[in-house]
């Protein structure tokens, strides 16, 4: 009988014990190994945030220096972020509040000059009496517009009890009809923003 001319020979020293060429047996060693590297990622990938947080807790020690001090400093920073935004906030609502502040000191000498020249309206005749009510209805019309934005006269006359905070003396004087640390004379009148001092009333001071 012929022999078949495809039939391969094992040749000694190329196969195994099992009858396989040494190369497949490195091969499916290695692709074993890879399957089980595979198995182990996807074991890995497939735990829950909760167990996650526990392999946390078991690997670092609440006790430990290290632990600790990584606390505090997270601690410190939310403590520093929220006193940032508290800041921010603050200062965001007090911008809002007084935007208009730099406007309204520029229209306070305009009113300065509506009372310097209602102030010397004595001895006028009667011709000028309508002129004066003019003026005077405008400084009123003028001061309803402002205090609609916030604008406040600061209460000043003579008589009253001087104030520092919100009264500058610019000068004494001696009048015996009224105490000492009264006020003699409103030079200038005093306005405040919503609340907050925008310019003191000047005035004089009695020294008795």
């Amino acid at each position: 009988m012929a022999k078949n001319k495809n039939t391969e020979v094992p040749i000694n020293g190329l196969y195994d014990d099992e009858g396989k060429l040494f190369g497949e047996a490195e091969e499916s060693a290695e692709e074993a190994v890879t399957e089980e590297v595979e198995i182990e990622e996807e074991a890995e990938v497939s735990l829950s945030q909760e167990e996650l947080e526990a392999l946390c807790r078991e690997s670092v020690c609440p006790e430990c220096d290290v632990h600790k001090e990584a606390e505090a400093i997270r601690l410190r920073a939310l403590a520093d972020a929220e006193n940032v935004k508290k800041r921010l906030l603050r200062e965001t609502e007090e911008m809002k509040k007084y935007a208009g502040e730099s406007i309204l000191a520029d229209l306070l000498p305009i009113l300065d000059n509506l009372d310097l020249a209602l102030a010397h309206t004595d001895g006028l005749d009667a011709a000028c009496n309508n002129f004066v009510i003019g003026v005077d209805m405008t400084r009123k019309l003028f001061l309803d517009a402002v205090k609609n934005h916030g604008l406040v006269v600061v209460e000043a006359a003579r008589g009253m009890e001087f104030n520092p905070e919100i009264h500058e003396a610019v000068g004494t004087a001696e009048e015996g009809d009224l105490d000492d640390n009264q006020i003699t004379q409103v030079v200038q009148g005093g306005y405040t923003l919503k609340g907050r001092l925008l310019r003191p009333a000047k005035v004089m001071v009695n020294k008795a």
